[in-house]
């Protein structure tokens, strides 16, 4: 979708800017890798189980819906606040930057219009920092 009249966070535009559903998977699918090959990730990789097989559904899931695409999270498991969800963690600061470094990287490499791109880690950075606030660090 190459429409630069296109308004982000509009409808399903992000959902459909992300490539809809099997766009999503791909880069939940380069997150994790990245998480996994990345030494600055290794804390928060820690926290995830060794299976990531519902970890991957459940991002892929949220995002969809956080994207304003189908609410398949919500479907699946339930209502869910993101700060609230992670506040039984510890993520400080280091461990959110390390978090989004893997999330940029995956979205360095998918073939998303570079505006989208920046849009989306900064609407990403959001969550993030809410972990922060409300982490039991």
């Amino acid at each position: 979708m190459n429409n630069k009249s296109c308004e982000y966070g509009v409808g399903d535009n992000s959902y459909k800017m992300a490539g809809e559903l099997s766009g999503i998977t791909q880069l939940v699918d380069d997150f994790y890798q990245n998480m996994a090959t990345f030494k600055e990730s290794q804390k928060i990789r820690d926290m995830h189980p060794v299976d990531l097989t519902t970890s991957r559904k459940k991002l892929t899931y949220f995002l969809s819906g956080w994207l304003g695409g189908p609410k398949l999270y919500a479907q699946h498991y339930g209502s869910i606040n993101i700060p609230l969800a992670h506040k039984h963690l510890s993520v400080g600061h280091a461990e959110s930057e390390a978090w989004l470094l893997c999330m940029q990287k995956a979205v360095d490499k998918q073939a998303y219009e570079d505006p989208f791109k920046v849009y989306l880690m900064q609407q990403l950075r959001v969550p993030a920092e809410r972990i922060v606030m409300v982490s039991g660090n």
